[in-house]
């Protein structure tokens, strides 16, 4: 059997071609046609690359999770006292989630639209495990630093309060009435403004 023969440039613009339509249109409403029309290929070269639709939505959604997910788990791990981490993880969550804004809504909407196809990637190729942060809330705790806090709890409160700007920003800019500098600023505001609420909700 032949070996199929891979351009790395050709793949490449593929698949930022398809991470357009997908984060738009999500796998069911995205179409073969209109990805290689995007990447200005043919459909059957684009058929050479990715044998069907959902091959480039795996590909795409492990790309996705990959960009955000693993660094949460960095983030939270992270060797440093806990006030200190919740200050670190906000803003560097922010910085992450700025960079790959569309990715949050998308990764929620396949989640809930399929989500069989999210926890098998998920558990394939993304380790998101905070034990380091858990371990550090319950020392907390005990040595009265922090208020008693379910970990999951906290561990939600922060994701929360970084990632709904991102899922509500054509709202948030609309009753606010921000331009993308506003809300660039708005996002840089939050990551103080994010910690502080949180440290004074759970500090002694």
């Amino acid at each position: 059997m032949k070996k199929k023969t891979i351009d790395i440039n050709t793949h490449e613009r593929i698949l930022t071609s398809a991470k357009k339509i997908f984060y738009l249109k999500g796998l069911d409403g995205a179409r073969m046609q209109e990805i290689a029309d995007e990447a200005n290929i043919n459909k059957a070269m684009l058929h050479y690359y990715f044998r069907n639709k959902e091959a480039l939505f795996d590909a795409v959604f492990a790309e996705a999770t990959g960009n955000i997910l693993p660094q949460v788990s960095e983030l939270l791990n992270a060797e440093m006292p806990l006030l200190e981490k919740i200050s670190y993880f906000t803003d560097k969550y922010i910085t992450i989630l700025s960079e790959n804004p569309l990715i949050p809504a998308f990764i929620i909407k396949e989640m809930n639209n399929n989500p069989e196809r999210f926890f098998k990637i998920f558990n394939e190729k993304i380790r998101l495990k905070p034990a380091v942060f858990i371990k550090q809330i319950k020392s907390a705790v005990r040595n009265g630093i922090i208020k008693p806090v379910d970990p999951l709890q906290l561990f939600l409160n922060m994701i929360s309060l970084c990632i709904f700007p991102f899922l509500a920003r054509p709202m948030i800019m609309n009753v606010f009435g921000m331009n993308d500098d506003d809300f660039r600023k708005f996002l840089n505001k939050r990551k103080k403004e994010i910690p502080v609420f949180i440290i004074n909700s759970i500090k002694i």
